[in-house]
């Protein structure tokens, strides 16, 4: 540890050194660098956003399970409370007559006057049924299969693309990662093996001094740090911007969009693109470290 404090002076000298050698081909690396963590963190924030949409969705999915037309007040009651009691499901809630006319005409608006053609109150009552999604299927079997109720309106096809979103988000997100950084690991490697490359009457003279493996490759370690880390301050930066451009303009146009807090994205982005970077950087330096010992 201490020769390592020792020489640091010496492994940030050669590490600027190393940089200005290919200068313009390292800053290209930073701003590639920076572009594929923008991205990255563009698409872990429209997940994040399209996650609390599904949990949203999630927690509103409901099926409407209808009674037998001779159940009493009280047995209906007790048929909800049963049905409340049921694996995956959230609530329940008895909607009587009344209030299912009033849902259809707010839903009809002008046209509700049509209702008052009937002599007599068309709709039934029904409990409404908040479920699990996950657990869909079941509780919708065992709502048909409860005594007393008639018919059950699954809504089973808007269900079903609930799930099918919440699933795509995470693949997507998923692949992003991995896309990132296998691209940006690839890049940092080819960048350290080429360093290597333009100085290597150098190491190969460090190496006839005797100086060790990791003295030599040390200040290309912390090259590839530095430009990552860099890279990863400029998208972090950049998704700051476009965070702050983005809600304002949204919040009031789009209303009903669960956004997160704008602090909460933005502690998030300032936070995980700079570590990620951090992190892709090391192994990425590490990796094209490799070629010292290819080329000894």
């Amino acid at each position: 540890m201490k020769s390592f404090l020792f020489n640091i002076g010496y492994f940030i000298k050669e590490s600027g050194r190393v940089i200005k050698l290919n200068l313009l081909s390292n800053i290209f690396s930073v701003i590639g660098t920076g572009l594929i963590l923008l991205l990255l963190g563009i698409v872990i924030t429209g997940t994040n956003i399209g996650n609390r949409l599904v949990l949203m969705l999630n927690e509103e999915a409901e099926v409407n399970g209808y009674f037998s037309e001779t159940l009493t007040s009280e047995q209906r009651e007790d048929i909800a409370t049963k049905i409340n009691n049921m694996d995956g499901v959230r609530s329940t809630r008895i909607v009587d007559e009344d209030e299912a006319k009033t849902r259809m005409e707010d839903i009809l608006g002008e046209e509700a006057k049509i209702l008052e053609l009937f002599d007599d109150n068309p709709f039934e009552a029904f409990v409404e049924i908040r479920i699990n999604v996950d657990a869909m299927d079941s509780v919708i079997d065992n709502v048909k299969s409860t005594a007393g109720i008639e018919y059950v309106r699954d809504n089973r096809d808007v269900l079903e693309k609930i799930q099918d979103i919440t699933y795509a988000l995470k693949v997507l997100g998923y692949l992003m990662i991995a896309a990132v950084g296998i691209t940006t690991f690839i890049i940092l490697s080819h960048m350290i093996r080429q360093g290597i490359y333009n100085n290597k009457d150098q190491i190969n003279t460090l190496k006839l001094l005797g100086s060790p493996s990791a003295f030599i490759g040390f200040p290309y370690v912390l090259t590839g740090v530095l430009l990552t880390l860099l890279g990863g301050i400029i998208a972090a930066l950049s998704m700051v911007i476009l965070i702050n451009g983005a809600y304002d303009s949204m919040v009031g146009t789009i209303p009903f969009l669960p956004l997160p807090a704008r602090e909460e994205l933005i502690e998030q982005m300032t936070l995980w693109l700079p570590s990620l970077s951090l992190i892709l950087g090391f192994f990425g330096s590490l990796f094209g470290l490799s070629s010292i010992r290819e080329k000894s």
